[in-house]
C-alpha cells in the first residue's frame, strides 16, 4: 500500500464552515495516515478550529455565487500562488468554482494529482433561469478541457451525476462514485419519538427555493386545511445562493403560522430527536447530509424522487418518495407517515441500518484515502 506519510494534501473549498461540516473526517483520516493537511478557503469563524486539528490554512478570496471577472481573477491568482508555494502532492477541490479555478491552477503549476469533488451538480443543472442556462454549456466545456489537460479524477456522490458528467464528455474511467461525506453514526443515534403534541415533520436545509421549501410550505397549508395534526418545522439559514429565499419571505410564512421557522441551528441531532419525520423535497442533490443525519438518527424520510435523495430515501424501505415540485403528493406522504407510527418505526430502523453499513464516515474516509493512493500511482485495489 502506497503510504501517505510525508505527503501534502491541500483541500480547496469556498468556505471554512463547509470544510468543517463536510470534509473534516476525511482530512482527519489523511492526517492520521501521516499526511500534511492544508486547507485553502475563505475563513471566518472556523479557522481556529481548523488550526486546532493540526492543519495549515491559506486564505483564498472566493465569491461563491458572483461572476465578477476581476474578483475571480484575484481568486485564481491566489490559488496559483498557493499551489506554487505549498507544492501539494494532491489537491482535493470541492464544488464548481474550486474545481474550475483549482484545476486551471493545477495545470498552470503542473505539479499535482488532482481530485475534483462535485458535491452535487446543483444550481447549474437544476436552475431553469436564463443565468443557469447561459452558464451550463461553458461550464461543461471548461470542465471537459481541464479534465483532459490534468488527468483529474472526479468524485461524484450518486450515479445520476456520474451519468451527467460522462454525457458532458469526462473520461468515465476517471470518475469515482463515493457516496457523500459520510456521517458520524456515533454522534447521530436513534432516539425515541416525542411522546406528546403533533407529529413534527422537520426539514433541515438551507432556505433555498430549489430545496423545495416553497412546495413544503404549500404542503403544510394543505395539511392545515385538512385538519391534520402535523407541525412542519424548517431548520436552516439562508446565504448568497441565487436560489435563496429572502428573510422577508420566511418572516411572512412565520407570521402566517403555517410552518415553524427555526432558523440556523447547530445541534442537528437534537432537531431530529424532537421530530417524527425528516423531509427534504429538493429538486436535485449530490448526497444530502441532512438526510444522512436523519437516517443515522433512525428517522423515516420523505424526499423527492431526484438524484441524491433517492440514494438515502429508498422507496418503501427507508421512507416515501414523491415527485418534485408536487405539494399535494408531499402533503399526502406526510399525512401517511403521521398517521402510522409502526411504519415510521420500520422505515427508521432500516434508515439507521443503511447509515451504518453504507454511509458511516469511516467507510467514506477509507474510500477517499484509497483514491488518494491511486492518484499517487498505487495500483487499483490498494
Amino acid at each position: 500500500m502506497l503510504p501517505l506519510k510525508g505527503r501534502t494534501i491541500l483541500y480547496l473549498v469556498t468556505e471554512d464552515w463547509y470544510f468543517w461540516s463536510h470534509r473534516l473526517p476525511v482530512a482527519r483520516a489523511a492526517r492520521d495516515a501521516g499526511a500534511r493537511v492544508v486547507v485553502a478557503s475563505n475563513f471566518d469563524r472556523h479557522r481556529d478550529r481548523i488550526l486546532g486539528e493540526g492543519f495549515e490554512t491559506v486564505p483564498v478570496p472566493f465569491d461563491r455565487s458572483g461572476l465578477n471577472p476581476f474578483r475571480d481573477a484575484g481568486t485564481l491568482a491566489a490559488i496559483v500562488s498557493a499551489y506554487r508555494r505549498i507544492r501539494p502532492d494532491i489537491v482535493h477541490q470541492v464544488a464548481v468554482k474550486p474545481v474550475l479555478y483549482g484545476t486551471l491552477a493545477a495545470w498552470l503549476t503542473g505539479r499535482h494529482a488532482v481530485i475534483n469533488a462535485m458535491a452535487g451538480l446543483g444550481f447549474l443543472f437544476t436552475g431553469g433561469g436564463a443565468r443557469a442556462r447561459l452558464l451550463r454549456a461553458p461550464f461543461a466545456l471548461a470542465l471537459r478541457l481541464l479534465d483532459r489537460a490534468t488527468s483529474a479524477r472526479t468524485i461524484v456522490q450518486n450515479p445520476d451525476d456520474r451519468a451527467a458528467l460522462v454525457a458532458a464528455g469526462l473520461d468515465p474511467g476517471r470518475i469515482v462514485l463515493i457516496p457523500g461525506s459520510g456521517i458520524d453514526t456515533a454522534a447521530f443515534t436513534p432516539q425515541p419519538e416525542p411522546g406528546e403534541g403533533p407529529v413534527v415533520a422537520v426539514c433541515v436545509s438551507r432556505m433555498l427555493w430549489d430545496k423545495g421549501i416553497g412546495e413544503l410550505v404549500e404542503a403544510a397549508r394543505l395539511l392545515r386545511q385538512r385538519g391534520a395534526p402535523v407541525l412542519v418545522r424548517l431548520v436552516g439559514g439562508t446565504d448568497s445562493n441565487p436560489a435563496r429565499i429572502e428573510p422577508a419571505q420566511l418572516d411572512a410564512w412565520q407570521r402566517e403560522g403555517i410552518v415553524e421557522i427555526a432558523g440556523h441551528r447547530t445541534d442537528i441531532a437534537a432537531e431530529y430527536a424532537r421530530a417524527h419525520i425528516a423531509v427534504l423535497p429538493s429538486y436535485r442533490e449530490g448526497l444530502p447530509k441532512s438526510l444522512l443525519e436523519a437516517a443515522a438518527c433512525g428517522r423515516p424520510i420523505i424526499a423527492t424522487d431526484v438524484p441524491g435523495c433517492r440514494e438515502i430515501c429508498i422507496a418503501s424501505e427507508t421512507g416515501l418518495l414523491v415527485p418534485p415540485r408536487d405539494p399535494a403528493a408531499l402533503a399526502a406522504a406526510i399525512a401517511t407517515l403521521a398517521a402510522d407510527q409502526a411504519l415510521r418505526h420500520t422505515f427508521g430502523r432500516k434508515a439507521r441500518h443503511l447509515a451504518e453499513t453504507r454511509f458511516d464516515q469511516g467507510l467514506i474516509a477509507a474510500q477517499t484515502l484509497a483514491l488518494y493512493r491511486r492518484s499517487l500511482g498505487a495500483p487499483d485495489g490498494t
